[in-house]
């Protein structure tokens, strides 16, 4: 699937939630764990990975990372789950921004959190922390990584909003996306019908379920 302008704003208007439900082929549904959140609640981004492994505490992969992706890509940036040293600050998110790259997500913390909110640059990770990292290591770039739990590679589709972000692997996301754009334009119609009156026990058909637990 080609990431025209043109479809790039026709899948950004998918929740998470949406992609997620449509993503069963994918463990956990591509769902990162719930401690990837973004620094802007109003974040949203949509994009192709371009993944960096790194060394904990060290943020010299990051930079690699910046000038290895196109634009319009999602920087995934797996540091082990290390929170005790910010990897990536207000200067990369600018240097990123240039660049055009649509978003970062760090298995591990940032800091300058309150600059990097002033740019509206979404940058999705697993904790803040001021303190600051060595460049001693390089790290491999465009390789398979773990970021939040779940696997990444070069290419596949992230998505991210407030409620956290998503992996959809790349042979999957037509069908994915497919579905997922049935399911919001469903959900539209179904906020019609309950600003019409309707209840979602009606909707759903929920009366049923209810009179069978209720002989249980």
């Amino acid at each position: 699937m080609e990431l025209t302008a043109e479809r790039l704003a026709e899948l950004s208007k998918l929740p998470t939630g949406n992609i997620a439900d449509s993503n069963t082929s994918a463990p956990r549904q591509g769902v990162m764990h719930s401690s990837i959140k973004p620094i802007d609640p109003e974040s949203h981004m949509l994009g192709r990975a371009t993944t960096a492994r790194c060394y904990p505490g060290d943020n010299l992969a990051l930079h690699q990372a910046i000038y290895a992706a196109n634009p319009g890509d999602v920087l995934v940036l797996d540091c082990h789950g290390y929170t005790e040293a910010g990897h990536f600050g207000d200067i990369m998110a600018l240097a990123c921004k240039v660049r055009g790259i649509a978003g970062v997500i760090i298995d591990g913390s940032c800091r300058d959190s309150q600059d990097i909110k002033a740019m509206s640059f979404p940058v999705f990770a697993r904790a803040f922390n001021p303190s600051g990292t060595v460049k001693k290591s390089l790290g491999e770039v465009n390789v398979p990584v773990i970021c939040g739990g779940v696997e990444v590679r070069p290419g596949d589709i992230v998505a991210g909003d407030c409620d956290g972000v998503v992996v959809v692997p790349r042979e999957y996301e037509d069908d994915v996306f497919t579905k997922a754009l049935a399911k919001f334009e469903k959900e539209s119609h179904i906020v019609e019908q309950l600003k019409a009156g309707m209840t979602t026990i009606e909707i759903y058909g929920f009366d049923k379920l209810i009179d069978k637990l209720k002989t249980i």
